[in-house]
């Protein structure tokens, strides 16, 4: 199928056709020529292949875009030379196609018409794994593998991260420094640009699996890698992420409209929205000054509770308050040890009086943190009990 040059040159006024390609000299021409059936503007990275790839290229030099790299520096590594390359001439967006030969150019159709209607996406080319014939074994495991990382690692669901058929939007992908320059940085890509805001969506697509295909995937080392890197990805999402989204939608929305949405109105029991309370009660006292929010909304996951409503209640810890919570916990840790409620400060004060201040603090502020806890959940469960029958 052949697209009038006029309309191929209104459907694709602003995107570039990506094909990183390593040693895949004889299948690469079968790609650059069904890619262009539908547009001239493609870009081949050449990753330092060793094979007769130069010499394929040579016949498509005055009709195409092409970057020879001096050595095989990985997949990843040459995409990001060709997404800085494209947004300098003046692209907005790259499909990136892989040059095996398994993905369609009829496909490309289908990115357009999804751009337009979602700008400044990353839309994923979704493969249908179940009905394709000749699926690598291993494949399917991996495709599930890396779905269930993504969707812990952001919240969303995609039906398939380790398509190489994309378009990304270069202004977004060229903003972000990645440190993987391999077949990991596609999930580390889709990952870190679903954590800046970017829109993620996907369109179905074909994909074949020709018996001469040749893949560099090394099925031990690089699924070592991509293993790895989703272990940092979550630690990551745990730790800063999703505290900083809560955080930010308890800026955004204002206290008042996230306490009516996420506690009056929410779809949880009165006793998982209490134990939520009781517990952000419980971080925002306990001694950890600085990590509070972060390990709070973090342990919400392995304790099944309702993020938001802990983040709330954990500002019981605001600046304006923090003076009152340490002295309750002088005074709570005085009447566990003996000690006076307030330390005497004095010229002559030596590293034990600063050692026993520190314990009858946190000694205190652990016993405070508990009670404020337990109190506020059991408080929180029985006027949640009265307020919400009256809804």
């Amino acid at each position: 199928m052949h697209v009038e040059d006029s309309i191929i040159s209104d459907l694709f006024k602003d995107v570039i056709v990506l094909i990183p390609t390593y040693n895949n000299a004889s299948l690469l021409a079968a790609v650059i020529d069904d890619v262009s059936s539908y547009t001239k503007q493609i870009l081949v990275v050449n990753d330092g292949s060793t094979d007769g790839t130069k010499e394929v290229l040579k016949a498509y030099e005055d009709r195409i875009k092409i970057i020879h790299l001096d050595r095989n520096s990985g997949k990843g590594k040459a995409m990001l030379v060709g997404f800085k390359k494209a947004q300098e001439w003046g692209y907005r967006y790259a499909i990136s196609i892989d040059s095996d030969g398994q993905h369609l150019a009829k496909d490309l159709l289908s990115f357009i018409d999804k751009i337009k209607k979602e700008p400044d996406s990353l839309i994923i080319g979704a493969r249908n794994m179940k009905d394709t014939e000749g699926v690598p074994s291993g494949s399917s495991f991996g495709h599930n593998f890396s779905n269930f990382w993504f969707w812990l690692e952001t919240g969303q669901k995609l039906p398939d991260t380790q398509s190489g058929f994309r378009l990304y939007p270069l202004e977004a992908i060229n903003a972000i420094k990645f440190y993987t320059p391999r077949y990991e940085f596609e999930i580390e890509s889709l990952v870190r640009l679903s954590w800046t805001g970017t829109p993620i969506s996907w369109v179905p697509i074909e994909v074949l699996y020709p018996e001469d295909r040749i893949s560099h995937f090394r099925k031990f080392w690089d699924f070592f890698r991509i293993s790895i890197l989703n272990t940092v990805l979550v630690f990551i999402a745990l730790f800063w992420i999703k505290p900083r989204d809560l955080y930010r939608r308890v800026r955004n929305g204002g206290i008042k409209k996230m306490i009516l949405d996420e506690v009056l109105h929410s779809q949880d029991s009165n006793k998982k929205i209490a134990q939520s309370i009781g517990f952000g009660f419980f971080m925002g006292i306990f001694p950890i000054w600085g990590f509070q929010m972060i390990i709070a909304v973090a342990l919400t996951i392995p304790f099944k509770l309702n993020k938001t409503v802990t983040l709330i209640a954990a500002n019981i810890s605001l600046p304006p308050i923090i003076p009152v919570i340490i002295y309750l916990s002088f005074l709570t840790g005085a009447l566990f040890l003996g000690a006076p409620a307030i330390p005497e400060f004095s010229s002559d004060l030596s590293f034990s009086d600063i050692k026993n201040d520190l314990i009858q603090y946190y000694l205190g502020a652990v016993i405070l943190a508990v009670f404020m806890g337990i109190v506020g959940g059991f408080i929180s469960y029985f006027m949640l009990r009265k307020w919400r029958s009256l809804k």
